[in-house]
């Protein structure tokens, strides 16, 4: 507080790695939301530098390495398949959300995530095992989670299930959830992440809280 005023703590900064289909969509929706966003692709961000004033403006492009290093979370965007490549040290230390889906029609046979007794998140955590992985944003398709969106109260809010083993972790993207525009749904593991997933209860389906809730319930019964 300064002179009486309440001094406002800034808004996280989100790196979104990745601009295909999802990237851009979630660095719109959390510009839109206030948040300050930079976004980052392999390589060279001179080569998404149109790509990001098109799809997503305000956002600023960079390199991989300078998008995560004073990002207080990073939104993990890429094809799944390129995820055997990814270099876990990138994001050491750092709070990611996972918006990959394991989905053998698009992604094809993925050896790593092909182990039945994890989710493909747990399988993220355990190779990204010096960061905080958080699981949301992979529920519906990327297109509808901008459409989709509403503001707090409305009767038409959509709920989005934000999995993790971490609470603070998840109590931060649970908030960036809530800001872009639906009511989030806190489950308390990423094992339980697995009802988020293709195949799962509430994956692809138009729910609100209640509904949301009532679905997970029914999944783990």
């Amino acid at each position: 507080m300064s002179d009486g005023v309440p001094v406002l703590a800034p808004m996280p900064r989100l790196a979104v790695l990745g601009a295909g289909h999802t990237g851009p969509v979630i660095a719109r929706v959390a510009i839109a939301a206030g948040y300050p966003v930079t976004i980052a692709a392999a390589g060279d961000p001179a080569r998404i530098a149109l790509i990001t004033r098109v799809l997503a403006p305000g956002a600023e492009p960079r390199w991989a390495a300078d998008a995560v290093t004073d990002a207080d979370i990073v939104v993990l965007a890429i094809p799944l398949h390129r995820f055997a490549t990814f270099d876990p040290d990138l994001v050491a230390g750092k709070l990611v959300v996972d918006t990959m889906n394991y989905w053998t029609p698009i992604d094809g046979v993925q050896q790593m995530f092909e182990d039945p007794a994890y989710g493909s998140s747990e399988i993220v955590q355990r190779r990204l095992a010096h960061s905080t992985v958080v699981k949301t944003f992979n529920q519906f398709g990327y297109h509808e989670l901008e459409e989709e969106r509403r503001p707090a109260g409305s009767p038409e809010r959509r709920a989005l299930g934000v999995a993790g083993d971490d609470p603070a972790g998840v109590k931060v993207v649970a908030e960036l959830v809530e800001r872009v525009g639906y009511d989030s749904v806190r489950l308390d593991s990423l094992r339980a992440g697995r009802l988020l997933e293709p195949g799962g209860p509430v994956f692809g389906a138009s729910l609100r809280r209640a509904e949301f809730e009532l679905a997970l319930d029914t999944g783990t019964g």
